[in-house]
């Protein structure tokens, strides 16, 4: 047959072709979706990364997995919008602008507000299409014209919009409360901010004297600088030990003022002394107690860790450094009463990476319970959002109910400045816990409002805090779309369909968004929540900076291709909310996993390369034709696999079962396309007859087929291969109807017949390996089996165990004779398979060889059961030497095995 002109190049080059597509689908802007189709719509948002961040391994994953969703979804004839976007990350950019200005020597407050920002702005002008440009190399197919900034005129508005709204409903205020102080980033952070670490320190136990001299109560804790703040001591009131001294006075060392002692049942007794030091104002425990016995709240600390001018003498001290002052001298004074060792729980700023202090501070806050309640209803009701694996249902409504109310405002100048303005000419200039403020969308409301209130000699000042990254976060599903206007993407897109994100993100920013899109839209902003899990390194661990154990997913893309690396991670996926472990090599950056999807890339792109080599000009112009009068058993064959997996795709991806779909899709490529139909129909393709045309149509319905199912996983490689079988050059794959199985074409009776004529085949081959016979050597084989109905099946196969099996001949009996001459057998199901040597093989030779092998494995056994017979070793080697010699020993007797029954066969 005369190859075709347009064929593929003998090998494939991923960063030829992914370049090659990724610009093609950007410059003809093929997934930019329209509003003009209202009905079957499929929105997803991303998740915004960060504007300061690189593409990592998490991203990578997570991006993947939202892609083979939106390939899926808009092959499958739904107006499909992908809607990508960056977030503005206050405290990453304020720290990457804190270290470039400690290089200059100066700091923000050097240089003011203005020009900080000015210079924000530029450093994401410069490196905020980082992250961008990496989204797209993944091969994400987003609608790029759509992309969002969580700074932007129209989500700016956005966030006005809600924080007067809920201002206004009285959902949000401003109040002095204890809150989480990062005194690294010199700002408030919330519970969700807050990483909790294990660490070795101590207890300290103290006495305080009691007023009438009449004795000591001890007390512990791990914080002696909180010490100076403390306002009272309190006990259990059902504490036989302290009935006698609740209410009594105590004075406290080093500073000497009065604290009472309080009953209160918070207490626990068997901690410590049972006795607890109250700092109302530096602990959300004793914040508490304190509210409830109406104990004074006394602030120690500056908010860079320092201490405050109530600290005494130990003003302007750090507060570790405090903290070893405070110890000597209240062991100087005769308070100390003993130190222990004491592992406990310190709280760090996820992102200051310094312990968090609680700071009793003026913030403004969100009442939250209307706003969960609303929540927690769609979710009673409706089952709404719904989450993908369902355990995780539970955890989401755990956390609404057990929300407290959210502190949002930081003190930072990169992100979304509250809207608020104080009229400072009302308190001398000075902002106070009592400076009256105005809520307003912008200053000239503000001022009209001022002017009403207080007259038109006002001054105003708008608060210089800005709002907590998760609250613009958490419009993000709505505000994309062009809430609180209704655009017609809002309109057509909202709600969105599915959310892909982390389990470790379902507080950060699930719950976020689903509180204010009920209460905002008065709907959830997603049908459905598919939670992954984490992508951890070659040993099982959590990737992290901390750490040093990330997997840059640039440098495997680079190597395998983008490609190799979404299939491996999609494949890798044992089910909906399970982690991912990537084998991966630090010393030479490889991965057998990820080489083993380029592998199949390999194997894929030689496969279509045949096939198309092997294709008249008319079939290919005819794709999906199959005429029944040249059809093939062989053909009926493949065509009911190619539809039962079809069908068995289409049924895991819409059930989120992304990788089970991909682990089907490889073994069908590789295993029943690849290595066993093409082998069945090499034969019939070098004929001029039906039956090669018959081959040849199955071979381009089946090939385009398989390009469309595998295309949400392997975009580039699905995209070249199916534009050089169809030579559709103003059209692409990625538009293209999904397949939908036929399943008139479905035959398990013949796909049982194969299963068994592939065993014989599998059988046959196993043997002639065995026997080294050459690939060339054609050879003889009996196949016997005493039930007629295996002869009648074997018979019609018969052709296809002789090409595949190399023979020259088979007979198929139902007994054999009295063995003549020697020969090689195997057994497959009722199947006897037998290889006569006469001619074939040198079987003196032969037995020499396996008797040879036979030796040297039996002394490497014999040496390996002295090892393991050697207490010595056992105790002193390590466990993985030990483990090894194990393994070793236990391979050694599989192949003598092996070996003994060869030898055996050559004998009879």
């Amino acid at each position: 047959m005369t190859a075709n002109i347009f064929e593929l190049s003998t090998k494939y080059d991923p960063k030829l072709t992914e370049a090659k597509w990724q610009k093609a689908w950007e410059i003809h802007q093929i997934f930019k979706a329209n509003t003009i189709e209202k009905e079957k719509i499929f929105c997803m948002v991303i998740p915004p990364p960060n504007v300061t961040g690189s593409l990592h391994m998490g991203h990578a994953f997570e991006d993947c997995l939202m892609d083979v969703l939106v390939r899926y979804h808009r092959m499958n004839g739904k107006n499909t919008l992908c809607l990508p976007g960056t977030d503005h990350a206050s405290i990453a950019v304020h720290s990457i602008l804190d270290k470039q200005l400690k290089k200059e020597e100066k700091t923000r407050y050097d240089i003011g507000r203005e020009n900080f920002l000015e210079r924000a702005w530029e450093w994401k002008k410069s490196s905020g299409g980082k992250i961008v440009s990496q989204l797209k190399q993944v091969g994400l197919s987003a609608d790029w014209s759509r992309e969002r900034f969580t700074l932007d005129k129209g989500l700016s508005k956005a966030v006005k919009t809600a924080f007067i709204k809920l201002y206004e409903a009285g959902l949000i205020y401003r109040g002095n409360y204890l809150i989480n102080w990062c005194p690294a980033s010199l700002s408030a952070v919330s519970d969700l901010e807050v990483e909790n670490k294990e660490v070795k320190g101590n207890l300290w136990y103290f006495r305080y004297p009691l007023k009438d001299s009449s004795g000591y109560l001890d007390v512990a804790t791990t914080r002696p600088e909180t010490i100076l703040g403390d306002t009272g001591v309190a006990v259990h009131p059902d504490d036989e030990r302290y009935q006698n001294l609740i209410g009594k006075t105590l004075i406290l060392p080093i500073v000497g003022r009065e604290i009472l002692i309080v009953a209160d049942e918070s207490v626990d007794s068997k901690f410590g002394t049972g006795s607890v030091k109250i700092t109302p104002a530096h602990d959300p425990n004793d914040f508490a107690i304190g509210s409830r016995h109406n104990l004074p709240f006394i602030n120690i600390l500056n908010k860079d860790g320092s201490l405050n001018e109530n600290a005494g003498e130990f003003q302007g001290q750090d507060r570790y450094e405090a903290r070893k002052n405070i110890v000597t001298r209240l062991e100087k004074d005769g308070f100390l009463v003993k130190v222990e060792d004491h592992y406990h729980s310190v709280p760090y700023s996820d992102r200051g990476k310094v312990p968090i202090e609680p700071l009793l501070s003026t913030q403004w806050f969100v009442k939250i319970k209307p706003l969960s309640e609303k929540a927690l209803k769609f979710l009673d009701e409706d089952n709404s959002p719904r989450f993908i694996p369902d355990r995780w249902t539970k955890v989401y409504r755990d956390w609404l109910v057990n929300l407290k109310d959210w502190c949002i405002s930081r003190q930072l100048w990169w992100g979304h400045q509250i809207p608020a303005w104080y009229v400072i000419s009302q308190t001398n200039g000075t902002i106070t816990d009592g400076t009256p403020f105005i809520v307003a969308y912008d200053k000239e409301e503000a001022l009209r409002k001022a002017h009403k209130d207080y007259g038109s000699d006002v001054i105003l000042e708008q608060d210089p805090d800005v709002l907590d990254t998760w609250f613009s976060s958490g419009l993000w599903p709505f505000s994309t779309l062009g809430w609180p206007e209704n655009t017609e993407d809002f309109a057509t897109y909202y709600p969105t369909s599915t959310l892909v994100t982390g389990f470790d993100i379902i507080f950060f920013w699930v719950a976020r968004m689903t509180m204010m899109a009920g209460y905002f839209t008065n709907k959830m902003p997603f049908k459905d929540v598919y939670i992954h899990g984490l992508v951890r390194d070659e040993n099982g661990k959590k990737m992290s900076k901390s750490s040093n154990n990330g997997i840059d997913p640039l440098i495997l893309i680079d190597k395998y291709g983008t490609d190799a690396l979404r299939y491996t991670l999609i494949k890798e996926v044992a089910g909906a909310g399970q982690d991912v472990t990537l084998q991966y090599n630090r010393e030479t950056n490889e991965s057998e996993s990820v080489e083993a999807s380029r592998n199949f890339a390999n194997k894929l792109w030689n496969a279509a390369r045949f096939v198309i080599i092997n294709l008249q000009e008319d079939i290919r112009n005819d794709i999906g034709t199959l005429n029944p009068e040249y059809l093939d058993l062989a053909d009926y064959w493949i065509l009911s696999r190619f539809q039962k997996v079809t069908e068995q795709t289409i049924n895991d991806i819409n059930n989120y079962g992304l990788g089970e779909a991909a682990k089907g899709l490889y073994d069908f490529v590789w295993s029943g396309f690849c290595d066993s139909y093409i082998e069945l129909v090499k034969s019939r393709l070098l004929e001029n007859s039906d039956s090669s045309l018959g081959a040849q149509q199955t071979l381009a319905y089946v090939l385009d087929g398989i390009l469309k199912l595998l295309h949400p996983f392997m975009p580039h490689i699905t995209e070249e291969i199916w534009q050089t079988l169809t030579q559709r050059n103003k059209e692409f794959i990625a538009l293209q109807a999904y397949p939908k199985p036929d399943l008139n074409y479905v035959n398990k009776d013949l796909e049982n017949l194969f299963d068994l004529l592939f065993d014989v085949i599998k059988t046959i081959r196993n043997l002639r390996a065995e026997l080294d016979i050459k690939p060339k050597t054609k050879t003889f084989v009996i196949l016997q089996s005493e039930s007629n109905t295996t002869q009648d099946t074997l018979r019609i196969g018969q052709k296809y165990i002789q090409d595949l099996g190399k023979t020259s001949n088979i007979t198929i009996v139902s007994k054999v004779e009295a063995k003549t001459e020697q020969v090689f057998t195997g057994v497959i199901r009722n199947i006897q398979v037998l290889i006569p040597l006469s001619g074939v093989v040198d079987i003196v030779l032969l037995r020499q060889k396996l008797e040879k092998n036979l030796n040297k494995i039996e002394n490497e056994a014999n040496i390996l059961t002295q090892r393991l017979d050697n207490s010595k070793f056992i105790l002193k080697a390590p466990k993985e030497v030990v483990q090894g010699a194990r393994d070793a020993l236990e391979e050694a007797k599989q192949q003598t095995f092996i070996l003994r029954e060869r030898l055996q066969h050559l004998h009879e």
